[in-house]
């Protein structure tokens, strides 16, 4: 396989829990998370990614403290005021999935904004998954199957893997390749189930906020050392 992955996802984890080793405020550990963004952006670039997926803020988060989801979102506002402009000019194509109506009117405004400035773009596609759950996603791709099954558009018994894939939210990305957890936790956490079916996953001890170049190229060296076989046998 290629060493590199063309698709990469990423559970960013454990920004509170490195805010409060340094007696900072959960904010902190936030703000310090972004500039871990950026970092893994550029390193995509240089190495050839084409696909960066990025669980920013999962359907659970709403159950947070509203100073928190606050935070999130003020968070969120100033990374597209503020780096936009930049990523443009790295030739990166912005994607929102999940469900990005349930935030304020002016936030989703600026996500339009961002997603319409960077659309022509072919670096890298960079995925924001806002307010996603994985359940939440194949559910809708279901319903929206047996939508097209009662009115005649398609027979029950012709639904396939395929089509269900074309039904999700990233039918215009391939399924990824590796999965990135950071904070030493090993679960998925709702993120991309059905997509992450043949995906590699590498759970890393590193705190999001310290995640940089170097723990990017470890994870992308233990991607290399793998074999993927897809269910099959080694040849």
């Amino acid at each position: 396989m290629s060493a590199v992955p063309v698709h990469i996802a990423m559970i960013m984890d454990g920004n509170g829990r490195w805010a409060r080793a340094r007696r900072l405020p959960v904010v902190a550990g936030h703000r310090q998370g972004a500039e871990s963004v950026q970092q893994c952006v550029r390193t995509a670039i240089s190495q050839g990614v084409r696909y960066l997926t990025l669980y920013a803020f999962s359907s659970e988060n709403w159950r947070r403290s509203a100073e928190e989801v606050g935070d999130l979102t003020s968070l969120l506002r100033f990374y597209l005021r503020h780096k936009i402009n930049e990523l443009h000019a790295q030739g990166v194509r912005l994607r929102i999935i999940g469900e990005p109506e349930r935030f304020e009117g002016s936030l989703r405004e600026e996500l339009c904004r961002a997603e319409a400035l960077t659309l022509h773009n072919t670096t890298l596609t960079l995925t924001l998954a806002l307010s996603y759950g994985g359940r939440a996603d194949i559910v809708q791709a279901a319903r929206r199957l047996a939508e097209d099954a009662v009115a005649g558009k398609i027979a029950a018994d012709s639904i396939s893997e395929d089509m269900l894939d074309d039904a999700l939210q990233t039918s215009d990305m391939p399924d990824p390749d590796l999965v990135i957890r950071t904070s030493g936790e090993c679960r998925l956490s709702n993120f991309l189930l059905w997509q992450s079916a043949y995906a590699e996953l590498v759970f890393m001890d590193v705190l999001w906020p310290d995640f940089g170049e170097a723990e990017f190229l470890e994870a992308l060296s233990r991607y290399a050392s793998r074999q993927r076989r897809f269910g099959g046998r080694p040849a």
